[in-house]
């Protein structure tokens, strides 16, 4: 059953453009991943300081070893200085496509 994730990330106020610049270097890296289906990141029309990443992996499995692989990474240091504080809203799904 494959995982999809949807995570939203606030940008510190002007700094929309920025994160996503950040974040579509690293969706790049990650596309590579074994098991990735999806990794994008989306800004929104409304508020340009307000980013969506959708994330679709093949099983949980994938997930689980994107988790680690990612965990083991040294952190970004612009994320800090672009990313508003407070927690990432994460929403996890079984993906069962309706089309």
């Amino acid at each position: 059953m494959s995982v999809r994730l949807v995570i939203t990330m606030q940008a510190k106020p002007g700094k929309g453009a920025d994160l996503l610049k950040a974040m579509e270097e690293r969706c790049r890296e990650v596309r590579k991943e074994p098991g990735c289906e999806q990794f994008e990141v989306f800004q929104s029309g409304h508020d340009p300081d307000k980013l969506v990443l959708l994330e679709l992996w093949a099983s949980q499995e994938a997930l689980d070893v994107h988790a680690k692989l990612n965990a083991s990474r040294p952190a970004d240091p612009r994320m800090a200085e672009l990313r508003a504080d407070g927690a990432v809203p994460r929403e996890d799904y079984e993906y069962n496509r309706t089309r």
